[in-house]
């Protein structure tokens, strides 16, 4: 039976794209450090306080390629690697992962047990109106897991409805809203826990289809012998293509820190910096964006 809306709500207390064993363990203990000292964090001037502290907390939530711990045990991905080289040009020297499950990254910012948050994390209007996003250093579109030939010939989430196709995705995924707005029963849709999981169900034949971002998809199925990954696509809202775009989020009164944060953003996206260091993690120029977050916030 698929979970219920309040099955999946509580399901986001385990994590929506859970780390490997151990981490989960790893990101509560810094969380639970950041949250001590938060009653002495003051207002105003981050980037001065950052600066003199010399440590930024950035807030993760543990998914290839976004922010996880590598094979060597230190934290690595798009985000870490990013804000290391920011951060050190805007004068902090150390970036300090936090890992936790993504339901629980904007309230933790907010609360202040991070500095900044990068997590895979789309900037929408719901979102904006919590949290203040730099401009997105990439763009996203859909893809499915899938099993090898495509037999249900699945390309979009209108065919998932035609076909009824039992649909999966993760746990607090924007896919869910964009299947319910092509016409999929929400009470239907299988909830996992993140893209390998979504792997094994459509392997295993619980599923027909696992929907995420087109690049965890592919990456996902690269080694896999019975799934393959769809092309990337654009949802469709009202009718409208919807692009997604990610970025950083900061606390609504830290404009400042923001602002230099995106000053450094837009140097490094002029000089191709920027996708040189999304590269390695299978970031394509297709990833690559001029959006801007006030455009995202607005739709």
């Amino acid at each position: 039976m698929a979970p219920t809306r309040r099955d999946r709500q509580e399901q986001r207390g385990v994590g929506r794209r859970a780390l490997l064993a151990g981490t989960a363990a790893l990101g509560a203990a810094a969380a639970v450090g950041g949250a001590s000292g938060c009653s002495r964090v003051q207002e105003g001037d981050s980037l001065e306080r950052l600066r003199s502290q010399g440590t930024v907390r950035l807030g993760i939530a543990g998914e290839i390629p976004f922010g996880y711990i590598g094979k060597d045990g230190e934290f690595t991905g798009e985000a870490p690697e990013l804000a290391k080289v920011i951060f050190k040009r805007l004068g902090i020297d150390s970036v300090q992962p936090v890992a936790t499950e993504f339901g629980s990254l904007i309230p933790g910012l907010n609360s202040q047990q991070f500095d900044v948050v990068s997590a895979g994390m789309y900037i929408n209007k719901e979102r904006c109106q919590q949290v203040i996003f730099s401009d997105p250093e990439y763009q996203m579109l859909d893809a499915f897991i899938v099993r090898k030939g495509n037999p249900k010939n699945l390309h979009s989430y209108e065919d998932v409805v035609k076909a009824k196709a039992r649909f999966a995705t993760g746990t607090g995924y924007a896919e869910i809203g964009y299947a319910t707005a092509a016409g999929y029963p929400e009470k239907d849709i299988i909830i996992l826990q993140d893209q390998v999981a979504g792997l094994n169900a459509v392997e295993s034949g619980r599923a027909d289809v696992f929907a995420g971002t087109a690049l965890t998809v592919r990456e996902v199925v690269k080694k896999s012998r019975r799934a393959e990954a769809t092309e990337a696509f654009a949802p469709l809202i009202d009718g409208k293509k919807k692009i997604d775009g990610g970025g950083f989020a900061f606390r609504p009164v830290d404009t400042e820190l923001r602002d230099a944060f995106n000053q450094e953003i837009h140097k490094m996206k002029a000089s191709g910096e920027l996708f040189r260091i999304l590269r390695p993690f299978g970031f394509t120029e297709k990833e690559m964006t001029t959006m801007t977050a006030k455009e995202l916030c607005a739709v």
